[in-house]
């Protein structure tokens, strides 16, 4: 189950506010923000799981604890298709700088 702080640490990762992801899940954007302050017990699980499914849905992926050693409970961009891979460091010059 995803916490209030992945929660909030999701939306900051992607750069929506309140009312976007209030858009994405169907849950308020008064509850989500209850939700993002309360501690894990007083949170009801129904609007963490509707949370988190809006979030998975934009490309993040939830860590749970003991999922990516040594560290605990958190969240990063889940793999993209679509992205390019970039320019290897290596390669990089004057010629393909923005």
């Amino acid at each position: 189950m995803a916490t209030p702080a992945q929660i909030r640490a999701a939306r900051a990762l992607l750069g929506i506010t309140v009312d976007q992801l209030s858009a994405k899940s169907g849950i308020s954007a008064f509850l989500i923000l209850q939700t993002e302050a309360e501690e894990q017990a007083n949170v009801d699980p129904a609007t963490l799981h509707a949370l988190k499914l809006a979030l998975q849905a934009s490309g993040i992926l939830f860590i749970g604890d003991g999922d990516s050693p040594p560290g605990g409970v958190g969240v990063r961009f889940a793999e993209r298709d679509d992205e390019e891979d970039g320019v290897r460091p290596e390669d990089l010059n004057a010629a393909n700088d923005d």
